[in-house]
Parts: C-alpha cells; structure tokens; sequence
C-alpha cells in the first residue's frame, strides 16, 4: 500500500467549502466513480462506495441547522452516526458540543472526518464499526445525516434511534425526503432548499429537513403503545 487512507483523502479529494455550509471546508470528490475506481486499485479490497468524498442533502441541512442552533449541542457529548465526510461531526464541534464521536463502518470514511476535523480546526473522535445492534453510548445528542437511504438500513437504523431516545438522548436527523423515513415517528424543525451534484442525486437541488425524533414505542418489534419523547 503506497498511501495510507489520510494520504488519500488529501491527495483525491479537494478541500473546498461545502454550499450550504461554507464555514466548513471539507474534502470533496468531483465525480463518484473515478475516485471509487481508485479506492479499489489503491487498497484491494471491497471498498464501499466513497460516501465520505461528498456533501451529501441531509448532512448538509443537519450541520447547517447545528451551526444555527448552537445550544442544541453545545456543552454536550454528541454522536453522529454513519457520519462520512465528518461534516456533522465537524459542525457540532463547531458548535460547542464537549465532545464529538463520529461512527462509519467504512474506514476510508473515518481517515476522511479525522483528515476533515483537522482542517477545520476542531478534535473529533473517528470510530470504525457498525454499532447498529448497540446502543448510543454517553451520547446525549444523536446526529443523523442522510440514513435512511434504504429499506434494511432505515429499519436498523431506526430501531437504534428509537434505543437513543430511550436512553435519554435527544436524536436529530436530516433527511432530503427519502423513501424510507418514517415521517410519522418525527417532528420537523427546519427545511433547507440544498445545493447537490446531479451525478448523485439526478437534480441540482435538493429540499431537505432537520427532524427530531419523538415517536417510540413500548414494544420490541413495531406493534405497542407509543409514548412521546422527551
């Protein structure tokens, strides 16, 4: 291996302000594909898609709301989840919170949020690892970027939420209205109209909004009595 994931990121990805946030700067990919090919011939392996390379609607609505409504993170262990770039991590730091986890499976993403946390000026935790079947640990804010892209992710990733509000942890996500989030079970707090590569989403622009999760129920599964959060 010729370059360690850091080296990587700094050498494809171009450090430029991101559209709806441009207090923060991040490394960013043009295309998707040739720097997928690359990651590929670099490492070996079966390397995901390179989410970590883009700003992508909701992460970018989410960090955008973080960086307006600072109280609601600041002095606060936060955990941002499958959090890619690190642009949501990086804002709460921005924000104020005391301290910022940032959890992805996919390594090439964390190497890219503790690259991104660098240039930003700011300290992130990076943790690689599914912790989907876990829980939230001493977080007691949950940040969520664009999660709920399909069906078998938006299911645990709810269930793991749903966990987070129970253990005490208020839980925010942004979503560009993707198909499989659960609307019924959130609370909209703020809509932003984000600027997106058409290679990624077929549009120029992308409605988006912050939700804060309050429906949880008593069950294990999906039947039982439902109860407000917070």
């Amino acid at each position: 291996m010729s370059e360690t994931p850091a080296e990587f990121v700094r050498t494809y990805a171009q450090l430029s302000p991101v559209a709806s946030v441009p207090e923060i700067r991040l490394h960013q990919a043009a295309e998707p594909i040739g720097l997928w090919e690359l990651t590929e011939g670099e490492f070996r392996s079966e390397q995901p898609p390179p989410f970590w390379a883009f700003a992508w609607a909701g992460g970018q609505a989410l960090a955008r709301y973080v960086l307006d409504h600072p109280e609601t993170v600041a002095g606060m262990r936060v955990l941002d989840l499958a959090s890619g770039s690190g642009l949501v991590a990086v804002a709460a730091a921005r924000a104020g919170a005391s301290r910022v986890r940032a959890v992805d499976t996919d390594r090439m993403a964390i190497a890219a949020v503790e690259v991104n946390a660098g240039a930003n000026g700011v300290v992130v935790e990076g943790e690689t690892g599914d912790i989907l079947d876990g829980d939230a640990g001493d977080a007691q804010v949950v940040l969520a970027g664009d999660v709920f892209y399909s069906k078998a992710m938006a299911n645990r990733v709810l269930r793991f939420l749903i966990r987070a509000v129970r253990g005490g942890a208020r839980v925010l996500v942004g979503d560009p209205d993707r198909a499989y989030l659960p609307r019924d079970r959130f609370q909209p707090l703020a809509g932003y109209d984000i600027p997106v590569s058409p290679a990624l989403e077929s549009v120029r622009m992308k409605h988006s909004r912050v939700w804060e999760l309050t429906q949880i129920t008593s069950g294990t599964g999906g039947a039982g009595r439902e109860h407000r959060a917070g």
